[in-house]
């Protein structure tokens, strides 16, 4: 069956670069392959014999864009994954998302220029003489450029993690701009929101950490629930740390007293899995609580050992007794 107008253009958009210089769209082969992972995904086979059945998981390439298959007409795909599985639309957005983000991270480690002693040089005023200089100019250059690249990082999951979420459930992230929540105290003024769904508005947080941001911004955060009522809201808290602090106990009595609804550790997951329905409980399962959650396993009072190596066609990271090597391109312009 031919997709829908609207079908064509929310596949149309997922395939589309992400913005900004290193941006890449998911070409046929990309989307082959992420076409083949929700299949296996939802255990369709049956329905798709041309598909292969032994190949990489998501998360199993170093290289996310070694991730492709060829030979196979995606739009023939597409089209009878969406006849059997009504969901595979937000699966395939969400799924092509995700990856988009990851490439355009792997161009950021490749094409990140290094820093300059021009940016970094007046730091030095704060430990010179504790270590030869041209040391000391090293570890300045270093320290600066993985700031750096871990500054993108968080620009990039700031635009990512809860648009997914949101998706995955049904609904909509709003900016402050177009949001229908409504500041109480200049109506004028919208209110950023992760995810509205029904008549829901969901706050989702990692983690709500005892080093909080400042007293004003963390005012904003109590003020969230009691704005998402008088907007005609029902407040959410989404919290999957359960790990308890004194700023998280104040939050959750914040969303209480304005008569929301609080979900923390374990119950956040399977709140977004209820909410999300069959298929896309799947993908939640599997691209964010999974990850997610392993990696938060190893949270560590000492840090490993760590070292870093910088060549002209690779950056080199060992933790540990782990090697990992990326790949590096000269660019003076991202």
């Amino acid at each position: 069956m031919a997709l829908t107008q609207a079908q064509k253009r929310l596949i149309a958009q997922a395939r589309l670069p992400s913005a900004g210089m290193l941006g890449i769209g998911l070409d046929d082969s990309t989307s082959i392959y992420l076409v083949a992972t929700i299949v296996r995904d939802l255990d369709l086979y049956k329905q798709f014999p041309e598909l292969p059945s032994d190949f990489p998981g998501f998360f199993d390439e170093r290289d996310p864009r070694n991730l492709k298959f060829s030979g196979i007409d995606f739009q023939v795909l597409i089209e009878r994954l969406l006849t059997i599985e009504p969901d595979a639309d937000t699966y395939f957005v969400c799924l092509a998302t995700l990856q988009k983000a990851r490439l355009k991270y792997a161009r950021i480690l490749e094409y990140q220029p290094l820093p300059t002693m021009d940016q970094v040089g007046p730091r030095a005023l704060l430990q010179y003489g504790q270590m030869r200089a041209e040391s000391l100019a090293g570890f300045l250059l270093w320290r600066k450029w993985l700031f750096d690249i871990d500054n993108r990082a968080g620009q990039k999951t700031g635009y990512l993690f809860e648009p997914i979420v949101a998706s995955a459930i049904g609904g909509v992230s709003f900016s402050a701009g177009k949001s229908p929540i409504r500041r109480r105290t200049d109506l004028s003024k919208g209110r950023q929101v992760d995810c509205i769904r029904e008549q829901y508005a969901y706050e989702i947080k990692l983690r709500v950490t005892i080093a909080a941001s400042g007293q004003g911004r963390w005012y904003e955060e109590l003020e969230f629930p009691l704005d998402c009522r008088t907007s005609g809201f029902i407040p959410v808290l989404i919290v999957f740390d359960p790990t308890p602090n004194a700023k998280l106990t104040e939050l959750i009595a914040a969303f209480e007293s304005a008569r929301g609804e609080t979900y923390v550790g374990e119950a956040a997951w399977e709140h977004l899995e209820k909410a999300a329905g069959r298929a896309m409980s799947i993908f939640i399962e599997k691209y964010v609580k999974a990850p997610l959650s392993h990696t938060l396993e190893f949270q560590a009072d000492q840090l490993p050992d760590i070292g870093f190596r910088m060549t002209e066609d690779s950056f080199v990271v060992t933790v540990g007794e782990e090697t990992t090597v990326y790949a590096r391109t000269k660019k003076e312009e991202m």
